[in-house]
């Protein structure tokens, strides 16, 4: 063979590594079933995408903008593109499954304007078999060291007229708590702030869900309904409204992320989010310790009339540390007393005073004694911070946390998301971390996958929860179930579990101590397994749980996973999710208000023999939502379970193998 045709052949085997960019650069997931195609015009980048030739998203913007020459749009050339397929193996602490694959097609697109100011950037897409992602890496260059975005306003042109599950906001701060909005994509009111993740669903099955993975030194991002588009928004930071991110380059923002599935369970077995988040930035991990807590607040500190001058004290908190100790509870929470602080503060209602001071205890609370005394029951000590009583006194008040023997803490009241906030909170967990303390974010964002980054980040808020079963009627069952769809999309959510006095509609009232929660006792213990926490609460007094069925699950549930599967799922209306730690499996479901039958098959299991213990609304649990009856059967890969849910009710099941 002439050398000239060989030199040609080889040149040809290695052109797929690069796409030439004349014309629209197209990429697909592994299994082929997504197409994402990116393409310019006059007016800048566009992208659709199609799910198994189905057209999803069509004539999409990428807009990113800046106060240092513009919108990126003027006369953009590609330059040829970088594809390659990355596979990746790794194991997370928390989350639905300890070890996970991702495999994905990348394409890395650099991008020039050849007017104006001619800045660079790449545009990076990931293509994996449940999802589509992107993002913005700004480069060096030599007259742009630094830059101000003044806003990112993707565009998601979504054809059809899908269903759109949404928490609507006011503005841009915000605890993220609230009822979801369902509505369709022509009815959704227009320029009002999204949370994410959103659910859109199309008429043929097909779910998307939106949000964003890998948020570090950058603004949370928000979608609205403008012109009749979908559109992306960033928080602003306080007091630049019209600067939402300053950054040095070189820089790159978080990811925008497409979960895409004909099976609304698929979403939520994802791990896209922790697939494109950074590693492990903890390199000894072995004192992160995942598990249940009590949380006294909730219940309002209740302790029996036997308990000598109950407070702020030793004695009143060693009676729940004594309860941990009884009953498989990894943690104490100590939180307050009266209205006020366990740590020393002269501000009103937990806003932190001018002499805040989260490592002193209050006088009558010897914190190093009840952490060594309840070391040596097994139980470990957590507390409850203001975040702006913390963070002035960040490094000093860690320190003096781990002298203690503290194990970790609540982190409350940021209520933003901007990129001051962004950063700060990533700056609590690094120090943390420096100390072995562990975090659980109140009055915080959405994760974005973050929990592979910095593992002692356990659990965060952002939802709509039972704490609010102390002064209103918000959150029932039909809230409850919106919450897998939704927010739990985005990793783990703390929803205050473990209330123990479970109520109809009709028989429910607010009450500040001694809590009701709406919905029966079964779907409490359904919402251990449907939701993911690796800080699972149980939240309500000890002597609530005292020879009450269904307590002996609460002292046996895992809060992290090996595997999760969804077994039979309806947005806004069931679910019913298996989920494995070790050998053994946990399956748990719930309904919104209408009673449910779901039959579902066991043939997730192994080849062995399985015994069941199968917690389920009683018959008259309609009427008395705390009924439910308990079963114990043997089972196999065979077995087909007949789920009867009560309006607002649930089942769970515990199988672990039969060994001979």
């Amino acid at each position: 063979m002439p050398a000239l045709i060989k030199n040609f052949l080889l040149l040809f085997l290695l052109i797929p590594a690069i796409v030439l960019a004349k014309g629209p650069v197209s990429i697909t997931s592994p299994d082929k079933n997504i197409n994402f195609k990116l393409s310019t015009d006059k007016a800048g980048l566009f992208y659709s995408i199609t799910y198994k030739k189905f057209l999803l998203a069509d004539n999409s913007r990428l807009n990113i903008s800046f106060k240092q020459g513009g919108i990126f749009n003027n006369n953009l050339t590609l330059s040829p593109a970088k594809t390659a397929k990355l596979t990746e193996d790794y194991e997370l602490i928390t989350g639905k499954a300890s070890k996970v694959h991702s495999e994905c097609n990348r394409i890395i697109l650099p991008v020039t304007e050849q007017s104006g100011a001619k800045r660079r950037l790449n545009i990076e897409v990931r293509v994996f078999n449940d999802g589509v992602a992107f993002r913005y890496v700004l480069p060096a260059q030599n007259n742009l060291q630094s830059v101000d975005i003044t806003d990112e306003v993707n565009t998601f042109n979504f054809k059809q007229d899908p269903k759109v599950t949404a928490l609507i906001l006011p503005n841009y701060t915000s605890s993220h708590e609230g009822v979801y909005t369902k509505t369709t994509l022509s009815k959704l009111q227009a320029d009002t702030l999204m949370d994410m993740p959103v659910l859109f669903e199309f008429t043929n099955g097909i779910h998307i869900a939106v949000t964003e993975a890998a948020l570090h030194d950058y603004a949370g991002m928000y979608l609205i309904k403008h012109n009749n588009v979908i559109e992306t928004r960033l928080s602003p930071l306080p007091g630049q409204p019209d600067i939402k991110v300053k950054a040095k380059l070189p820089h790159q923002s978080p990811w925008r992320v497409m979960m895409i599935s004909d099976r609304i369970g698929a979403l939520i077995e994802s791990n896209i989010l922790t697939n494109l988040a950074e590693p492990n930035k903890i390199k000894d991990v072995s004192w992160i310790k995942p598990g249940t807590t009590t949380f006294p607040w909730w219940n309002g500190n209740v302790v029996p009339d036997t308990i000598n001058a109950p407070g702020n004290n030793y004695v009143t908190n060693m009676y729940y540390v004594d309860f941990c100790a009884r009953n498989n509870i990894t943690y104490h929470s100590v939180v307050e007393y009266g209205l006020h602080e366990w740590y020393v503060n002269d501000g009103a209602g937990f806003q932190p005073g001018p002499n805040a001071d989260p490592s002193r205890a209050v006088p009558g609370l010897d914190m190093q004694q009840l952490c060594d005394s309840a070391a040596k029951r097994g139980v470990g000590i957590r507390v409850w911070v203001h975040f702006y009583a913390l963070y002035p006194k960040l490094e000093q008040t860690f320190a003096q946390y781990e002298k203690w023997g503290i194990k970790g803490l609540m982190c409350d009241f940021m209520d933003r998301d901007d990129q001051q906030m962004v950063n700060m909170q990533e700056e609590v967990l690094a120090c943390a971390a420096k100390h072995k303390l562990h975090i659980q974010f109140h009055g915080a964002y959405k994760p974005t996958g973050n929990n592979r980054t910095w593992p002692n980040e356990l659990t965060r808020e952002g939802t709509l929860n039972y704490e609010n079963d102390k002064w209103g009627n918000r959150v029932t069952p039909d809230n409850d179930i919106d919450i897998p769809f939704t927010r739990l999309l985005a990793g783990a959510t703390d929803y205050h579990l473990g209330g123990f006095r479970a109520a109809t509609p009709q028989n429910f009232r607010t009450q500040y101590t001694r809590p009701m929660v709406q919905g029966t006792r079964c779907h409490m213990l359904g919402m251990y397994v449907v939701l993911e926490s690796a800080l699972g609460m149980v939240c309500d007094y000890p002597d609530a749980y005292t020879g009450q069925p269904g307590f002996e699950f609460l002292k046996e549930v895992p809060t992290t996973w090996d595997e999760t599967r969804v077994l039979d799922a309806k947005a806004s209306e069931y679910i019913a999710i298996a989920r494995r730690k070790g050998s053994n499996w946990y399956i748990g479901a719930i309904t919104n208000h209408s009673s449910r039958k779901l039959n579902t098959t066991l043939d997730f299991l192994g080849d062995e023999t399985y015994m069941a213990e199968i917690y389920s609304d009683a018959p008259d649990a309609d009427k008395d939502a705390n009924h439910l009856v308990k079963e114990v059967k043997q089972v196999n890969k065979q077995t087909t379970l007949n789920m009867l849910l009560a309006p607002g009710g649930g089942q769970v099941v515990h199988l672990y193998p039969l060994r001979r």
